[in-house]
């Protein structure tokens, strides 16, 4: 599947609906379909990145604007006080199934340690 034929490029190109949260420059943050706690929030860079793996220096202000929205989404929608999770997956073996870069943000309900 080529980078233009994810299921994440489909969305931010709006040829597939989402429940948008946030956008900038960097990232789009939207409500994820099939969520797995009260909060859960995927967000994905705009850069064309398949996962972690393919991450350079030259991607560090892209790498950063991930963990910065995640923040400010918790902040602004009033679960950073009660605490919250971010996941990045990576590979098929750790739960990614879009080949493009996102977080999880999720919150809403205590989690469990370990994770996995």
């Amino acid at each position: 599947m080529s980078q233009n034929d994810n299921l994440f490029k489909k969305i931010m190109r709006g040829e597939i609906p989402s429940s948008k949260v946030y956008e900038d420059d960097y990232v789009y943050a939207f409500n994820d379909i099939s969520p797995t706690a009260p909060t859960h929030i995927l967000i994905i860079p705009k850069a064309p990145l398949d996962s972690l793996n393919e991450l350079t220096e030259d991607d560090a202000v892209t790498a950063g604007r991930l963990l910065v929205t995640a923040a400010k989404l918790a902040k602004q929608l009033g679960f950073a006080q009660d605490g919250y999770r971010c996941v990045i997956n990576t590979g098929a073996n750790a739960g990614q199934t879009v080949p493009h870069l996102h977080l999880h943000l999720l919150a809403g309900r205590e989690f469990g340690w370990p994770a996995g």
